[in-house]
């Protein structure tokens, strides 16, 4: 059976993913003694290689997350043409959903047939489930559109530390609709999160400088940037969560999940578009201001939760919060040298906070409850060379 255990704040997150190197220790491992043999011989190999896939995910993870703050930020406030967000959400999801479609059809041995039989049974043939799926997509939608609000409002540094205010929403929202359970010192880990937060956003306004070289492409206003990533951080809480939930009680993998969200987020990005662009779009084209940098933001955005996804299988929780510490560094060092930011002592010391708060979300974990079936099975051994199945 697939373990179902997700981190509800990220999207890419199933029980297929977070299933795969699970089972039951102490069993023996099926196949014949020879087989066993082999694989004993060489232990230290596939350790190592465990290892390394281990940190080589999650230096990606964390240099994915601080790449996307600073290109995001870079490209909204340089002089020149500027790129319409909302067709950059759309191509974000089209990417997502090619990309996923193509997971699927490697899952089914390239067959196309199988994979066009897997994807009329579980999305055409279920109309109900599409509409239940569509809660999500629309909601991620609106907060990628909202996270191009924030970046063109605040310091990718001051960014970066706001944005793990989903920390507690997306812990709020699993409490509420999950039924979690969180420790004492997790509770107390949000207060400092929370804290930290506020200390960011509440430091004299000329403590943060504006970016270097040329004057900003859109007027910047600190107020309405940090309503921008706090509504998009209540939206990354609520959509990872009743994502997590449907996960959970549905037979579907996250890539046809994802595949279901990139496509309904595309049709309601190109509403948004028509709505907010439209005179735009027919004046100067979709693709207006479109370049290197703004292709780079797309690519992160959509291929971001695919990272997340790779972390999850071969890390823990302890090591996703120092890759999320790593990329709140990264970006507070690189927004001094890109931008010119300017460290206040109010920053730092609520950055610190804010570090410290993942740290202790991501270390006091609860201890999972052997359930009474479990207990009960663990009295009976099991005799040797048998597995349950």
């Amino acid at each position: 059976m697939l373990n179902k255990n997700h981190d509800s704040g990220s999207l890419l997150l199933s029980s297929e993913v977070t299933g795969v190197n699970s089972g039951v220790k102490g069993l023996p491992v099926r196949g014949t003694d020879d087989h066993i043999a082999k694989a004993m011989d060489k232990p230290i190999t596939g350790s190592n290689h465990a290892t390394m896939l281990k940190y080589t995910s999650l230096v990606v993870l964390m240099v994915q997350n601080a790449a996307q703050t600073l290109v995001m930020r870079y490209v909204r406030t340089r002089a020149g043409d500027m790129f319409m967000s909302t067709t950059a959400v759309v191509m974000s999801e089209l990417i997502k959903t090619v990309t996923c479609l193509g997971v699927i059809l490697y899952e089914e041995g390239w067959s196309v047939r199988r994979w066009g039989m897997h994807l009329k049974t579980n999305i055409w043939d279920q109309p109900l489930d599409c509409v239940k799926i569509s809660v999500p997509a629309i909601v991620y939608m609106i907060q990628n559109n909202l996270l191009y609000v924030a970046a063109s409002n605040l310091e990718a540094a001051t960014y970066q530390v706001t944005y793990q205010l989903k920390i507690l929403t997306t812990a709020l929202f699993s409490v509420v609709m999950l039924r979690k359970e969180l420790t004492k010192l997790q509770w107390v880990s949000l207060v400092i999160l929370f804290i930290g937060i506020a200390g960011v956003q509440l430091q004299p306004p000329g403590d943060q400088s504006s970016t270097s070289g040329s004057k900003p492409a859109t007027d910047q206003n600190a107020l309405i940037g940090f309503l921008a990533v706090a509504a998009a951080c209540v939206m990354s809480g609520f959509a990872g969560v009743y994502f997590e939930k449907l996960l959970k009680n549905t037979p579907q993998s996250v890539f046809l999940r994802n595949v279901q969200l990139g496509f309904i987020g595309c049709v309601f990005g190109c509403v948004t578009t028509a709505a907010n662009d439209w005179d735009k779009v027919r004046t100067v084209g979709f693709f207006h201001g479109y370049d290197l940098a703004v292709w780079s933001v797309i690519l992160l955005m959509s291929l971001g939760g695919l990272v997340v996804a790779v972390v999850v299988k071969y890390a823990d929780n302890i090591l996703k919060g120092f890759a999320t510490s790593g990329s709140i560094i990264i970006a507070c060092v690189a927004s001094m040298y890109l931008f010119d930011f300017q460290l206040s002592v109010q920053f730092s010391v609520g950055t610190a906070l804010v570090l410290i708060a993942v740290y202790m979300y991501s270390k006091f974990v609860p201890v999972p409850k052997a359930s009474p079936s479990k207990a009960s099975a663990s009295k009976t051994s099991l005799p040797q060379g048998s597995a349950s199945v």
